[in-house]
């Protein structure tokens, strides 16, 4: 993985408190990590990294579309996704990450690279199952597929003739 440049952010030189860092994600980002289960995807990312004496908290926010396939009908289409994420960072004599909401970085370091989190953050968000929000409200999709299934299910619920002439031999016992 190439590591981005826009993504290190040096905290050395940053005052004590809150600051709010800005980063709109597209393909390209997702290229990076050699990442092609989608094409077409935009998010803005807000991380706000508070800055204390001893530790930083970092607050990621990611609002924005991915366009996936509908499990239901197959279709691409555009989804939503919102998702939040917390990382506290401690310094220690070296680096650690072996607990998902702690980071240990070295007492030395003086910057934090944030694309492998954000690229974490956008993945995870992503509902393991995707329904084209259309497909829940309404039956009646104009998909093929779909017309094929209600088409076999007519099928299914005619009445064979046979069944009727059986059925009056038992109601005359």
């Amino acid at each position: 993985m190439k590591a981005l440049r826009e993504f290190k952010i040096p905290f050395v030189g940053l005052k004590e408190g809150k600051h709010q860092f800005d980063f709109q994600i597209e393909r390209k980002f997702f290229d990076v990590f050699e990442y092609e289960e989608f094409e077409k995807v935009f998010f803005d990312v807000t991380l706000e990294l508070n800055k204390k004496e001893t530790m930083l908290e970092l607050d990621f926010v990611a609002k924005g579309i991915v366009n996936v396939p509908c499990d239901v009908t197959g279709e691409d289409f555009d989804m939503e996704v919102n998702g939040q994420f917390k990382l506290l960072v401690n310094f220690g004599e070296s680096y650690n990450d072996d607990n998902e909401e702690l980071l240990v970085l070295p007492h030395d370091s003086y910057e934090i690279e944030v694309q492998q989190y954000i690229y974490e953050l956008i993945l995870l968000s992503i509902p393991q199952k995707r329904i084209k929000p259309r497909a829940l409200r309404n039956e009646t999709l104009a998909t093929e597929e779909l017309e094929e299934l209600k088409e076999k299910e007519v099928k299914q619920a005619q009445v064979d003739p046979r069944w009727d002439q059986l059925k009056q031999l038992l109601d005359k016992k």
